[in-house]
């Protein structure tokens, strides 16, 4: 990764996976470090959920979400059989035994329409139990652990250092999708910066597509660019926008209409 820092703007080149220079032990400060950061940030936008959730009325529970075929019970069940998800990432690294996040995908989508289906309460209680699993599954792991390379649902391997900005990521789209009063630019701007760097970085690691400079400016004044590689065509060379809007775009919640440039049709993220 080339990084270039000036007082207002910081410009990021793609290939932003190789690993950076330093001795093992630095590396792994680092991205413990990190872990705890976002573990930090989980906690906190866990409150923002834990909160809507609660004032969530039971009837509401059965209403559509901003995902299309999912109501906000699908929604809330998720976040907690994610969680879980999660839980045995950790595990994994950990113990040094394959943990899957998921048995399957066709059993990840059972056990999220089987979740919808209780009464809001238990979706509720189910929810907060599954959060308090994952508190507790880092708390278990050791300094070392946090190295341990686990797989994501996608196929990608990552250090287990990155597995609560996962949490991160899931918890502040899904309050979004939840269409209950929360939207992106309700995220704290330190914890969009933690977001916009896990969007981005499925168009950093490609070696070929085509080139587009996406811009973000941040709440706090700042700005922050990428040099990304999109897989599809667009007329654009340059996207900006503010981060909310250019996250919301990254994370396939909207079509990017209100950012300055055309931008390209982009796949899920994972």
């Amino acid at each position: 990764m080339t990084v270039s820092n000036t007082s207002t703007s910081t410009t990021e080149t793609a290939g932003a996976g190789t690993e950076q220079p330093g001795l093992p032990g630095q590396r792994r400060s680092d991205g413990v470090g990190r872990a705890q950061a976002a573990h930090q940030g989980v906690r906190e936008a866990w409150a923002v959920l834990h909160r809507v959730v609660a004032e969530l009325p039971d009837p509401a529970f059965r209403e559509p979400s901003l995902l299309p075929g999912w109501s906000r019970a699908h929604v809330v069940s998720h976040l907690a059989r994610n969680a879980d998800a999660l839980v045995n990432l950790l595990t994994w690294a950990r113990t040094g035994v394959e943990h899957p996040a998921y048995t399957s995908r066709a059993d990840r989508d059972a056990d999220i329409e089987d979740g919808s289906t209780r009464v809001a309460q238990v979706i509720r209680e189910d929810l907060y139990a599954a959060c308090d699993r994952f508190h507790t599954a880092i708390a278990r792991l050791g300094e070392s652990d946090w190295a341990a390379v686990v797989a994501h649902p996608s196929g990608r391997t990552l250090p287990a250092a990155e597995v609560p900005e996962l949490a991160l990521f899931e918890a502040w789209n899904h309050l979004v999708d939840l269409d209950a009063g929360t939207g992106y630019a309700d995220i704290p701007a330190g914890h969009l910066d933690r977001l916009l760097d896990l969007a981005v970085r499925p168009h950093r690691a490609r070696t070929e597509g085509l080139p587009l400079r996406l811009v973000a400016d941040l709440p706090d004044g700042r700005q922050r660019t990428w040099e990304l590689a999109i897989a599809t065509h667009s007329s654009s060379r340059e996207l900006a926008g503010p981060a909310p809007v250019v996250l919301g775009w990254l994370a396939g919640r909207s079509d990017g209409s209100a950012l300055t440039g055309t931008p390209p049709e982009l796949g899920a993220w994972g």
